[in-house]
């Protein structure tokens, strides 16, 4: 194949953006089946319904989506009879509700409009969907199509869980120094060397404005900060992630930090804890294994004043679990993509952990 598209997430982010589904999706269709969480659907049901009043949008029905990004709960929504009649698909909630229409929409060859009621993640502008088993563990990637717009409406992150903010700021503090480090030995062309250097906007505006922002969704507040964070997490990870995914060939979507997270599922510890709580602490190795000491000084400081982990025990996880934290990552997609010359191994991963444990009980002295 000689040619390939690149399709950029298009977004509407306030207060009242609802209010642009009509014209947004004038050339898509009339009618939509909403799918989603069920919290998720209940505070954006009222918001949807007046946004398309005294329009040509229909909603045909709200539909939970089963609760987990299964294969086989996208197959449930896809046997529906209201999801065969919509014209458009809308996601209403997290990333795993996203996740599972992105399938489903993909699948059907329906519009997609992603509605997400939490900053937590970029699932509802990347072209990649996280799917499980129904026993809950982790299956595979698969690819849909990115949607084709989506909205943010700002009073509902304002109004969703503090704790989801703050685990998707420690996972959005991964994106630079991760892309960054997977990609550090390839001559990159256009598409993901775009998104490397879109990677490095990601980092700052988290530490300028993360704090101020938890403190502004705690009190229900919608602000510059939090918007400014929410806009970091949905649409900055998302872009970089659309463009630097494209495996078999290349994937600097992820590393060393997330491979932490994998390897902690494997711990009684790491079970109890949220995953961008634990990439955050997967983003202090990295810099460990890289030598970029400055750089893990400002993150190590930003992660504890948020309450974010700076070592393992923050995370329930002793230095006996390294071994097979270490076993649990060499079967990852982001071990196989690692950079093959830059001297990582079972023992150099094993070792970072270790050093980046030392310097975080320090830091709590």
């Amino acid at each position: 194949m000689n040619y390939y598209s690149v399709n950029l997430p298009s977004y509407t982010i306030g207060e009242g953006c609802y209010k642009e589904i009509p014209h947004t999706t004038r050339f898509y269709g009339k009618t939509a089946v909403v799918i989603g969480g069920k919290i998720a659907m209940s505070k954006a049901k009222d918001k949807i319904l007046e946004g398309i009043k005294g329009s040509d949008v229909e909603i045909l029905d709200f539909i939970w989506y089963g609760g987990d990004s299964t294969y086989e709960n996208g197959n449930a929504l896809i046997d529906m009879d209201v999801v065969k009649k919509a014209d458009m698909i809308f996601a209403v909630g997290g990333g795993r509700a996203c996740d599972t229409c992105k399938y489903v929409a993909n699948e059907m060859d329906k519009p997609l409009f992603c509605f997400p009621t939490v900053a937590s993640n970029c699932a509802s502008v990347t072209a990649i969907s996280v799917i499980y088993n129904p026993d809950g563990s982790f299956r595979e990637y698969y690819y849909p199509k990115n949607a084709n717009h989506t909205f943010i409406e700002s009073s509902i992150i304002a109004d969703s869980p503090e704790e989801l903010l703050w685990a998707g700021i420690g996972d959005a503090l991964s994106k630079e120094c991760e892309a960054v480090f997977a990609s550090k030995e390839d001559e990159l062309s256009h598409t993901p060397m775009m998104g490397v250097q879109l990677s490095k906007i990601c980092t700052t505006p988290l530490v300028e404005y993360g704090k101020k922002a938890l403190d502004d969704l705690k009190a229900n507040k919608v602000s510059y900060e939090l918007e400014q964070v929410a806009l970091d997490i949905i649409i900055s990870t998302g872009l970089v992630s659309n463009m630097v995914s494209a495996a078999p060939k290349y994937y600097y979507n992820s590393s060393l930090a997330h491979c932490v997270y994998y390897g902690s599922t494997v711990t009684k510890g790491g079970e109890k804890h949220l995953h961008g709580e634990i990439v955050s602490l997967g983003v202090l190795c990295l810099l460990t294994f890289e030598k970029a000491y400055e750089e893990r000084e400002r993150i190590a400081k930003f992660n504890k004043s948020m309450g974010l982990p700076v070592c393992f025990e923050d995370i329930e996880i002793t230095e006996d679990d390294f071994d097979a934290m270490a076993e649990k990552v060499m079967t990852t997609t982001e071990w196989e993509f690692r950079p093959k010359n830059a001297g990582v191994t079972k023992e150099s991963f094993i070792e970072c952990m270790k050093e980046t444990d030392d310097f975080g009980k320090a830091l709590k002295l």
